[in-house]
């Protein structure tokens, strides 16, 4: 109740100055530490007790293990108090001890005499010395009243007690029924279009939202791009400048030999051109100017330099790679960052696998979460690189290990995907998924080598044997992958395809290399196994344990705030407030929803937070379990629980123009923020994902924003700006296709 003291300048607009204000006193004492366990009391004047008998002195709060504390509001009209501390043994009926000296007084706010020390004559002329803590804050009845308010509302008894949190198809009461004509429900009806930046995320094929080569023009296609070797019969481009860049010839990218697993200082011969690649250099030669594929050439050096002029900067001009996270994220990013080797700061998660299993899915859902938990991590998918490059009506031969040109061909976009990805972290990217088949070892030793120094690699491979699975996601590709957009006869892509896919069989060698992730038939979500080799840390444990519970199973999560609250009438943060009468009809509207939308899905469960509102928007759904969450609580607002934001503008502008400069960091006094909110939700997404049936989720408004976030790829800027409206249920159908979302507005 005394947690907001107003200022002056406050003091007078209120016209407390000198008689409308009032005070909020404290008073605090030592807890005694004598023999006999004495217990700090205080008695004096009206307003504290009006009496000067000591049997009904005011006992001290204990406040903490070394503190008592009585606190109380003295009126206008009685702003002089003269009082005493005294000493009552706790078990017995022995004479209170006085505080020796004269009365305390407290005039207007300010005390006269010694405000620190109390001293008490205890047996045998023994004086025992205590420190007090005397304070006296002005406050004004508005400030009052809001406190009051929250103080009376925070001690009404809870209407969801004996409740459990855990309750399997449970036989509740429903709240009081409402008019039937507000609870006719049309799915359809009440459908509403979803925000314009998920709106076609489920039509988007998930490589294309990998990242794009950085030499990409303008207008689609590679800055001096030759025509492609492999789609082509035509001569050799001749070395004619373009727009006064160096030739063609000169601007090839250099490829380190695969098939040879060197150590750095080695040599090795570009398969793209007659002239020496770098690792060919002798000390002190000067550079060549050759273009890696992502934009204007740069000079590199020979090996003995060990870095790059222009693109590897020196440490201390790389941008910090630190998460924008809370808690046990930044912890183990400062662990790494001060103990951990320097390419232990970037990883690269190198995906390997042969075609139609679920590696860009993969790749796609892993790139989703670690963004959402605040690391910087973009996918480069090689798929993309290839079509960009070579374009899109590659046969099955162009994948044949025997054919040459489609062998060089593929192995350059790699590298280019490879060299785009560790330029991106040297300019502060912490993770990289390298989304592409890598079946040989020639290739990982490839890819192993340019990271070398750069990056930490760790293959991800996954490995599936259901035959149904497999059939499932060729056929999946040919509806979506651009490879066979303008194919017109179904069936022959998926010949092609097939024949794709053998080409690959005829050459895959699984992992056995280096730090390594295997996920063998984990993909239906009924068992598998997963297969970890050299892996530590934090980062990579973490991911290991989303791994296994991810799956492609498609269900629905439904996501809704809970109904309309007293608090939510009231316009205030926080609190446990009831739900109001249209909270009640939401509830019900909900609960009608529900059975409709699940009507088959027996294995459905309902999730709620541990606050009234939420339990009893979920009370009138019937026939499904319900589960309470901690984790699902709405953001603390600390000190300014309960208050509306014109109050905490005016009583508390520093923090309201902290909180408005950075909503997703600012931290409420005693609160949290929605970094804090981020990290005690991961354990809900990790459910979430692990869930083989539809969930319900009934939660609060910032905890709703940070999950929606998370299924819609939001960035975490935009979290605290996410519309959640109320009486709204957001549905996200998680399947093999991706995430897709659609919108009901039940009532206004």
């Amino acid at each position: 109740m005394g947690s907001g003291a107003s200022k002056n300048t406050e003091e007078e607009e209120d016209g407390s100055n000198g008689g409308g204000g009032q005070l909020y006193v404290s008073l605090k004492m030592e807890n005694s530490k004598v023999e006999g366990e004495l217990i700090p009391h205080v008695y004096g004047s009206v307003p504290l007790i009006g009496s000067w008998d000591p049997s009904k002195a005011l006992p001290l709060q204990r406040e903490s293990a070394s503190m008592s504390e009585l606190s109380f509001v003295v009126p206008p009209d009685h702003e002089t108090l003269d009082f005493k501390f005294l000493l009552k043994p706790k078990y017995s009926n022995t004479p209170c001890i006085v505080e020796e000296g004269h009365n305390r007084l407290l005039t207007g706010g300010s005390l006269q005499g010694d405000a620190r020390v109390a001293l008490f004559k205890l047996e045998g002329d023994v004086i025992v010395e205590f420190r007090v803590f005397i304070k006296a804050d002005r406050v004004s009845p508005f400030d009052l009243a809001a406190s009051w308010r929250a103080y009376r509302e925070n001690l009404q008894p809870s209407t969801v007690r004996g409740i459990p949190d855990v309750s399997i198809n449970p036989d509740q009461t429903p709240i009081e029924s409402c008019p039937s004509e507000s609870l006719e429900l049309d799915l359809e009806h009440y459908e509403v279009p979803a925000p314009a930046p998920s709106a076609n995320s489920s039509l988007v094929y998930a490589a294309d939202n990998a990242e794009n080569p950085r030499s990409l023009s303008a207008s689609g296609s590679f800055v001096n791009d030759n025509t492609p070797k492999a789609a082509s019969n035509s001569p050799k481009n001749s070395g004619v400048e373009v727009d006064g860049s160096p030739s063609a010839k000169e601007m090839e990218v250099i490829v380190p030999d695969p098939s040879d697993t060197y150590p750095a200082s080695e040599v090795a011969e570009s398969k793209s051109v007659g002239t020496l690649s770098p690792f060919q250099q002798k000390d002190g030669q000067r550079g060549l100017f050759v273009d890696r594929g992502v934009g204007s050439p740069r000079l590199v050096k020979s090996v003995s330099a060990s870095s790059f002029l222009v693109d590897l900067k020196p440490d201390a001009q790389t941008k910090n790679s630190m998460p924008a996270a809370a808690g046990a994220v930044a912890a183990a990013a400062v662990a790494d960052q001060m103990l951990g080797p320097k390419e232990d700061r970037h990883l690269a998660i190198v995906l390997v696998g042969l075609p139609a299993r679920g590696k860009t899915f993969t790749a796609a859902k892993l790139t989703r979460y670690l963004r959402w938990l605040g690391h910087d991590t973009k996918h480069f998918n090689v798929g993309k690189y290839r079509r960009l490059k070579h374009g899109v009506n590659q046969c099955a031969d162009f994948f044949r290990a025997d054919n040459p040109e489609g062998v060089e061909a593929r192995t350059e976009v790699a590298a280019l995907a490879m060299e785009d990805m560790i330029s991106w972290m040297q300019e502060g990217g912490q993770v990289g998924i390298f989304d592409a088949t890598n079946s040989t070892r020639v290739r990982r030793n490839m890819l192993m080598k340019m990271a070398e120094g750069k990056c930490k690699i760790i293959f991800l491979e996954t490995l599936c044997n259901d035959e149904r699975i497999i059939e499932r996601n060729i056929r999946l590709k040919i509806q979506q992958s651009p490879d066979y957009a303008e194919e017109t006869d179904f069936e022959a892509g998926v010949r092609d395809f097939r024949d794709r896919l053998a080409n690959y069989e005829r050459v895959y060698e699984p992992v056995e290399e280096g730090s390594y992730i295997k996920m063998i038939d984990m993909v239906s979500g009924n068992g598998g196994q997963i297969q970890v080799n050299n892996i530590s840390g934090y980062l990579p444990g973490r991911i290991v344990f989303f791994l296994v519970n991810t799956h492609l199973t498609p269900r629905p999560i439904l996501l809704t705030r809970h109904g309309e609250s007293m608090d939510n009438v009231r316009g205030r943060t926080g609190g446990d407030s009831v739900i109001s009468e249209s909270g009640k009809i939401y509830s019900k509207k909900l609960a009608n929803f529900v059975e409709k939308r699940l009507k088959n899905e027996k294995a459905a469960s309902i999730w709620t937070s541990t606050l009234q509102r939420t339990i009893l928007t979920a009370s009138s759904i019937v026939g499904f379990p319900k589960v309470q969450w901690r984790a699902l609580d709405e953001i603390n607002s600390g000190v300014c629980d309960g208050m509306t934001y014109e109050e905490i503008k005016k009583n508390m502008p520093e923090e309201y123009e902290s909180r408005k400069k950075d909503k997703l960091r600012y931290r409420y006094p005693r609160g949290e923020s929605y970094l804090d909110v981020i990290q005690r939700l991961e354990p809900v997404i990790i459910e979430l994902e692990r869930q083989r049936a539809p969930v319900v989720v009934i939660s609060h408004q910032a905890v709703l924003r940070a999950l929606y976030a998370y299924f819609a790829d939001r960035p975490l800027k935009e979290i605290p700006q996410i519309e959640m409206p109320l009486h709204t249920i957001i549905e996200i159908q998680m399947g093999v296709s991706g995430v897709q979302e659609k919108r009901y507005k039940l009532m206004d």
